[in-house]
Protein backbone atom coordinates (compact mmCIF):
# COMPACT_ATOMS: atom_id res chain seq x y z
CA UNK A 1 0.00 0.00 0.00
CA UNK A 2 1.18 3.52 -0.72
CA UNK A 3 0.52 6.72 1.21
CA UNK A 4 -2.50 7.74 -0.92
CA UNK A 5 -4.19 4.35 -0.41
CA UNK A 6 -3.67 4.49 3.36
CA UNK A 7 -5.01 8.05 3.51
CA UNK A 8 -8.13 6.95 1.60
CA UNK A 9 -8.71 4.04 3.98
CA UNK A 10 -8.23 6.24 7.03
CA UNK A 11 -10.58 8.89 5.66
CA UNK A 12 -13.26 6.25 5.09
CA UNK A 13 -12.97 5.23 8.77
CA UNK A 14 -13.27 8.78 10.14
CA UNK A 15 -16.21 9.64 12.40
CA UNK A 16 -17.34 13.14 13.30
CA UNK A 17 -17.86 12.21 16.96
CA UNK A 18 -14.33 10.82 17.28
CA UNK A 19 -12.97 13.88 15.49
CA UNK A 20 -14.66 16.17 18.04
CA UNK A 21 -13.12 14.20 20.92
CA UNK A 22 -9.64 14.51 19.40
CA UNK A 23 -10.11 18.24 18.75
CA UNK A 24 -11.27 18.77 22.35
CA UNK A 25 -7.96 17.20 23.45
CA UNK A 26 -5.85 19.47 21.26
CA UNK A 27 -5.85 17.98 17.74
CA UNK A 28 -6.42 20.31 14.82
CA UNK A 29 -7.06 20.01 11.09
CA UNK A 30 -6.21 18.06 9.07
CA UNK A 31 -7.67 14.97 10.74
CA UNK A 32 -10.40 12.39 10.02
CA UNK A 33 -11.33 11.15 13.51
CA UNK A 34 -10.39 7.47 13.29
CA UNK A 35 -10.73 5.28 16.39
CA UNK A 36 -7.45 3.52 17.25
CA UNK A 37 -9.07 0.07 17.15
CA UNK A 38 -10.30 0.73 13.61
CA UNK A 39 -6.71 1.25 12.45
CA UNK A 40 -5.58 -2.24 13.41
CA UNK A 41 -6.90 -4.13 10.35
CA UNK A 42 -4.96 -1.77 8.04
CA UNK A 43 -1.86 -2.14 10.22
CA UNK A 44 -2.14 -5.95 9.96
CA UNK A 45 -2.04 -5.70 6.17
CA UNK A 46 0.96 -3.37 6.13
CA UNK A 47 2.88 -4.70 9.17
CA UNK A 48 6.10 -2.70 9.76
CA UNK A 49 7.03 -0.20 7.06
CA UNK A 50 9.31 2.68 8.07
CA UNK A 51 9.40 4.52 4.70
CA UNK A 52 5.58 4.55 4.59
CA UNK A 53 5.45 5.59 8.27
CA UNK A 54 7.67 8.58 7.46
CA UNK A 55 5.46 9.64 4.56
CA UNK A 56 2.31 9.37 6.68
CA UNK A 57 3.85 11.25 9.61
CA UNK A 58 4.92 14.04 7.26
CA UNK A 59 1.32 14.62 6.10
CA UNK A 60 0.59 16.52 9.32
CA UNK A 61 -2.77 14.71 9.45
CA UNK A 62 -3.32 13.60 13.06
CA UNK A 63 -4.78 10.17 12.19
CA UNK A 64 -2.01 9.49 9.67
CA UNK A 65 0.63 10.55 12.21
CA UNK A 66 -0.84 8.22 14.83
CA UNK A 67 -1.00 5.37 12.32
CA UNK A 68 2.64 6.07 11.41
CA UNK A 69 3.57 5.22 15.00
CA UNK A 70 1.81 1.84 14.72
CA UNK A 71 3.68 0.75 11.57
CA UNK A 72 7.02 2.45 12.32
CA UNK A 73 10.20 0.42 12.76
CA UNK A 74 11.66 1.96 15.96
CA UNK A 75 15.01 0.21 15.53
CA UNK A 76 15.43 1.84 12.11
CA UNK A 77 15.00 5.29 13.64
CA UNK A 78 17.90 7.43 14.80
CA UNK A 79 17.93 10.09 17.51
CA UNK A 80 17.66 12.71 14.76
CA UNK A 81 14.51 10.97 13.45
CA UNK A 82 12.91 11.09 16.89
CA UNK A 83 13.83 14.76 17.28
CA UNK A 84 12.19 15.45 13.92
CA UNK A 85 9.06 13.55 14.95
CA UNK A 86 8.94 15.50 18.22
CA UNK A 87 9.26 18.79 16.35
CA UNK A 88 6.05 17.93 14.47
CA UNK A 89 4.21 16.54 17.56
CA UNK A 90 2.03 19.54 18.30
CA UNK A 91 0.02 18.14 21.24
CA UNK A 92 0.30 15.45 23.88
CA UNK A 93 -1.51 12.63 22.03
CA UNK A 94 1.34 12.74 19.50
CA UNK A 95 4.24 13.47 21.85
CA UNK A 96 3.25 10.93 24.55
CA UNK A 97 1.29 8.26 22.65
CA UNK A 98 3.11 8.20 19.32
CA UNK A 99 6.66 9.51 19.68
CA UNK A 100 7.35 8.41 23.27
CA UNK A 101 5.80 4.97 22.68
CA UNK A 102 7.86 4.39 19.53
CA UNK A 103 11.02 5.60 21.28
CA UNK A 104 10.36 3.15 24.14
CA UNK A 105 11.04 0.24 21.77
CA UNK A 106 14.61 1.37 21.01
CA UNK A 107 18.01 0.94 22.65
CA UNK A 108 18.46 4.73 22.81
CA UNK A 109 15.19 5.31 24.70
CA UNK A 110 16.61 6.36 28.08
CA UNK A 111 19.34 8.51 26.55
CA UNK A 112 16.89 10.47 24.35
CA UNK A 113 14.19 10.67 27.05
CA UNK A 114 16.76 12.10 29.51
CA UNK A 115 17.56 14.91 27.07
CA UNK A 116 13.88 15.67 26.56
CA UNK A 117 13.22 15.76 30.33
CA UNK A 118 16.05 18.27 30.72
CA UNK A 119 14.93 20.38 27.72
CA UNK A 120 12.53 22.71 29.54
CA UNK A 121 10.02 22.35 26.66
CA UNK A 122 6.56 21.22 27.78
CA UNK A 123 5.88 18.49 25.22
CA UNK A 124 9.46 17.21 25.08
CA UNK A 125 9.48 16.95 28.88
CA UNK A 126 6.10 15.24 28.79
CA UNK A 127 7.32 12.78 26.14
CA UNK A 128 10.48 12.07 28.14
CA UNK A 129 8.63 11.23 31.35
CA UNK A 130 6.01 9.28 29.37
CA UNK A 131 8.72 7.26 27.66
CA UNK A 132 9.96 6.12 31.08
CA UNK A 133 6.39 5.10 31.96
CA UNK A 134 6.23 2.93 28.83
CA UNK A 135 9.70 1.50 29.58
CA UNK A 136 9.05 0.73 33.26
CA UNK A 137 5.72 -0.87 32.41
CA UNK A 138 7.32 -3.20 29.87
CA UNK A 139 10.99 -3.96 30.61
CA UNK A 140 12.38 -6.01 33.46
CA UNK A 141 13.40 -4.12 36.61
CA UNK A 142 17.04 -5.14 36.13
CA UNK A 143 17.30 -3.00 32.99
CA UNK A 144 17.15 0.19 35.05
CA UNK A 145 19.53 1.89 37.46
CA UNK A 146 17.75 2.00 40.81
CA UNK A 147 19.69 5.10 41.88
CA UNK A 148 18.76 6.88 38.64
CA UNK A 149 15.03 6.14 39.02
CA UNK A 150 15.22 7.18 42.69
CA UNK A 151 16.83 10.47 41.64
CA UNK A 152 14.06 10.99 39.07
CA UNK A 153 11.46 10.55 41.81
CA UNK A 154 13.26 13.29 43.76
CA UNK A 155 13.16 15.58 40.70
CA UNK A 156 9.41 15.00 40.38
CA UNK A 157 8.89 15.61 44.09
CA UNK A 158 10.74 18.94 43.93
CA UNK A 159 9.48 20.31 40.59
CA UNK A 160 6.09 18.85 39.64
CA UNK A 161 3.98 21.69 41.06
CA UNK A 162 5.94 24.28 39.05
CA UNK A 163 6.18 22.30 35.82
CA UNK A 164 4.19 22.97 32.60
CA UNK A 165 0.65 21.57 32.66
CA UNK A 166 1.14 18.63 30.28
CA UNK A 167 4.43 17.72 31.93
CA UNK A 168 2.60 17.46 35.27
CA UNK A 169 0.41 14.67 33.85
CA UNK A 170 3.44 12.69 32.68
CA UNK A 171 5.35 13.23 35.95
CA UNK A 172 2.32 12.11 37.94
CA UNK A 173 2.10 8.99 35.73
CA UNK A 174 5.80 8.39 36.38
CA UNK A 175 5.25 8.26 40.16
CA UNK A 176 2.34 5.86 39.64
CA UNK A 177 4.28 3.65 37.20
CA UNK A 178 7.30 3.36 39.50
CA UNK A 179 4.90 2.53 42.36
CA UNK A 180 3.17 -0.24 40.46
CA UNK A 181 5.66 -1.57 37.90
CA UNK A 182 9.13 -1.02 39.40
CA UNK A 183 9.28 -3.07 42.57
CA UNK A 184 12.68 -1.93 43.96
CA UNK A 185 11.26 1.57 44.54
CA UNK A 186 7.60 0.85 45.31
CA UNK A 187 7.91 2.27 48.84
CA UNK A 188 9.80 5.35 47.68
CA UNK A 189 7.17 6.01 44.99
CA UNK A 190 4.40 5.80 47.63
CA UNK A 191 6.35 8.17 49.89
CA UNK A 192 6.91 10.56 46.94
CA UNK A 193 3.22 10.46 46.01
CA UNK A 194 2.23 11.32 49.60
CA UNK A 195 4.78 14.16 49.76
CA UNK A 196 3.61 15.60 46.44
CA UNK A 197 -0.09 15.40 47.33
CA UNK A 198 -2.76 16.54 44.86
CA UNK A 199 -1.36 18.17 41.70
CA UNK A 200 -3.52 20.84 40.11
CA UNK A 201 -3.58 20.90 36.31
CA UNK A 202 -5.21 23.70 34.35
CA UNK A 203 -6.71 23.07 30.92
CA UNK A 204 -7.66 25.53 28.18
CA UNK A 205 -11.34 26.45 28.32
CA UNK A 206 -11.98 23.55 30.69
CA UNK A 207 -12.25 23.22 34.42
CA UNK A 208 -8.94 22.42 36.11
CA UNK A 209 -8.51 19.08 37.82
CA UNK A 210 -6.35 17.42 40.46
CA UNK A 211 -4.09 14.41 39.97
CA UNK A 212 -3.38 12.13 42.92
CA UNK A 213 -0.74 9.45 42.32
CA UNK A 214 -1.08 8.00 45.84
CA UNK A 215 -4.73 7.04 45.27
CA UNK A 216 -3.94 5.42 41.93
CA UNK A 217 -1.03 3.42 43.35
CA UNK A 218 -3.32 2.17 46.13
CA UNK A 219 -5.91 1.13 43.54
CA UNK A 220 -3.16 -0.81 41.74
CA UNK A 221 -2.22 -2.52 45.02
CA UNK A 222 -5.88 -3.37 45.71
CA UNK A 223 -6.24 -4.92 42.24
CA UNK A 224 -3.14 -7.05 42.75
CA UNK A 225 -1.26 -5.25 39.96
CA UNK A 226 2.08 -4.79 41.72
CA UNK A 227 4.89 -5.84 39.41
CA UNK A 228 2.68 -5.41 36.33
CA UNK A 229 4.52 -5.51 32.97
CA UNK A 230 2.79 -5.25 29.62
CA UNK A 231 3.95 -7.61 26.85
CA UNK A 232 3.99 -4.97 24.14
CA UNK A 233 4.51 -1.24 24.31
CA UNK A 234 2.71 -0.33 21.09
CA UNK A 235 -0.86 -1.35 20.41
Amino acid sequence: MNVEMVMQELEALGKERTKKIYVSNGAHEPLFGVAIGDMKPIAKKIKINQPLAEQLYNTGNYDAMYFAGIIADPKAMTEADFERWMDAAYFYMLSDFVVAVTLAETDIAQEVADKWIASGEELRMSAGWSCYCWLLGNRQDGEFSESKIANMLEIVRNTIHDSPERTKYAMNSFIYTVGVSYMPLHDKAVETAMAVGPVEVKRDKKKGSFLQASENIQKGVDRGQLGFKRKHVRC
